[in-house]
């Protein structure tokens, strides 16, 4: 049987205000011409669906238009929930799902029998069972209430995961001996490398759990939570999948894939790499730079290339600032975007409070005083430290006049 693993969707993603659809949209149409291509009878999705626990309508007309496409293929599907989705609502139409071939788990069920699904091949015998785990949180592991340290509570959190599993395999080996069993996951093991757009979760990773616990009965974990992807240390092969499509920077250079299990040569998987339909580009450098490499940009992708611009400087400087806000604000280069943009200055300028350490309190002092003794600070020519006078007290000036008119 030949079974794809796949995990952390995030429908509905926006990355910095952008809306990642339609990079999502491509990889669906991908998906279902790998899935034909490959002859795969069963998909495995491990947990966040959806990005928020409340999607929006066009998230979850996304997601229903997704299962529809692959209803077509005649593709078992497996779904579980993630930190990120509601139970409840992934839960709701699981019942008319189930007569579509496609089997959604939002949350733990309070009968365990109910993860468990015995897949027949073309002979019409079960040939797998797969124990579709989703996210456990911590009303699922009952223990962890009633611990009363941090530290008995991060350890109960572990233990429970590790008996949820061993009752799992535990069922699956009673109630289908000798056939193979692949488990679903969605938690932070041990060890694994993060990105930025990854939530905590249990107390904030801290209770992250030891791959080896898994035990040695299932033949395969598939899991999900993390995007990058990558094998865990465990008795069995344990995959990440990792998130089809770059959800943050960090991303930026993860080669994205699809693990392929061929169960008839083992359980090792295939990695099938997903063609890139976007790049995320990070551009640094001070504001000479920044202007070369922004008018060298050149185009990749079906979809406009997303940035992230920084401006570098070793001294602070207001005038480069603007300057800087005048390049992004001025960016038109057809496709790109810029979708986030900052500033960082080795010699950092101090703050207000900084200015005056413990000798004097900030409330004894005018405005004008404060700020001529910010910018004395900084090394500015003459004409620049005048205008920037003058532009404060214009401003002073406005703020004075509307306080007079509302006192009035």
């Amino acid at each position: 049987m030949k079974i794809l693993h796949t995990a952390d969707w995030h429908i509905g993603k926006k990355l910095h205000k952008h809306d990642l659809s339609p990079d999502f949209d491509l990889f669906i149409n991908w998906l279902c011409i790998t899935i034909e291509k490959h002859g795969v009878e069963v998909l495995l999705v491990s947990g966040d669906i959806f990005d928020l626990a409340n999607p929006s309508s066009e998230a979850r007309k996304q997601y229903y238009r997704t299962l529809m496409q692959l209803k077509k293929l005649n593709c078992k599907l497996i779904l579980t929930g993630g930190n990120h989705d509601s139970p409840a609502m992934l839960d709701a139409p699981k019942e008319i799902l189930r007569e579509l071939e496609m089997h959604v788990i939002g949350g733990l069920p309070q009968e365990l029998e109910e993860v468990i699904i015995p897949l027949k091949g073309k002979n019409g015998e079960i040939e797998i069972v797969i124990a579709a785990l989703p996210f456990l949180r911590d009303a699922d592991l009952r223990t962890a209430g009633d611990a009363i340290t941090y530290e008995d509570r991060l350890e109960a959190i572990r233990k429970g995961i590790q008996n949820t599993f061993a009752k799992t395999a535990h069922l699956c080996k009673e109630k289908y001996p000798g056939i193979p069993a692949i488990a679903l996951g969605h938690l932070f093991a041990a060890g694994a490398e993060t990105s930025e757009s990854e939530r905590d979760i249990q107390i904030g990773n801290q209770a992250a759990f030891n791959a080896l616990q898994f035990g040695d009965y299932f033949n395969y974990i598939a899991l999900g939570h993390i995007h990058k992807p990558q094998r865990v240390n465990a008795p069995v092969p344990a995959f990440y999948s990792g998130s089809p499509i770059p959800l943050s920077f960090s991303e930026r250079k993860d080669e994205k894939r699809v693990l392929l299990i061929n169960t008839e040569a083992g359980f090792i998987p295939e990695s099938i790499p997903i063609p890139s339909s976007r790049r995320l580009l990070k551009l640094s450098g001070n504001l000479e730079e920044l202007q070369l490499k922004l008018s060298g940009l050149e185009k990749h992708g079906a979809l406009d290339s997303l940035l992230e611009v920084i401006l570098e400087e070793d001294k602070y400087d207001a005038d480069k600032i603007f300057r800087f806000d005048e390049l992004v604000s001025g960016f038109n280069t057809p496709g790109f975007e810029i979708v986030k943009h900052r500033t960082n200055f080795v010699h950092k300028l101090q703050g207000a409070s900084e200015l005056y350490q413990n000798t004097v309190k900030l409330e004894d002092l005018s405005p004008a005083e404060v700020f001529l003794e910010l910018i004395k600070k900084q090394d500015y020519d003459k004409d620049t430290y005048t205008e920037l006078i003058g532009a404060f007290n214009e401003l002073l000036e406005q703020v004075q006049y509307n306080e007079n008119e509302e006192s009035l």
